[in-house]
């Protein structure tokens, strides 16, 4: 069974780091992407990072914030510099994980929170 567990969510004044880790466990992943959502908005996309190495950011992080990944330890990563205020909410980390064939899985984790004080 394939599971998805985030960690390093915590309370952060504006202008600090953090860095979000993602294990999955159960198989390897192709894609991962890390999304957020504040409360009473809807969950929105912040950054994917393929199997390719190819990596693709939210406007609102670019410059601020970096996804990679590490596949000999199957763990993903989401480095947040210089955060602010409007970047809390609960980060959810998405996998697209093969299957069997050609077909392939949309695995979730449970969310982990940041929150980014002023």
């Amino acid at each position: 069974q394939v599971q998805v567990v985030e960690s390093g969510g915590a309370l952060v004044q504006a202008g600090e780091s953090l860095r979000l880790s993602c294990l999955v466990s159960g198989s390897m992943f192709n894609t991962m992407a890390w999304y957020r959502q504040a409360p009473g908005k809807q969950r929105e996309l912040v950054a994917y990072i393929r199997s390719t190495g190819i990596t693709n950011y939210a406007d609102s992080v670019k410059g601020r914030f970096t996804i990679s990944r590490d596949n000999a330890k199957n763990t993903g990563y989401l480095q947040m510099n210089s955060l602010k205020p409007e970047d809390t909410g609960v980060y959810y980390c998405e996998t697209i994980v093969p299957t069997t064939g050609p077909y392939q899985a949309d695995i979730w984790g449970q969310g982990t929170q940041v929150t980014v004080s002023s």
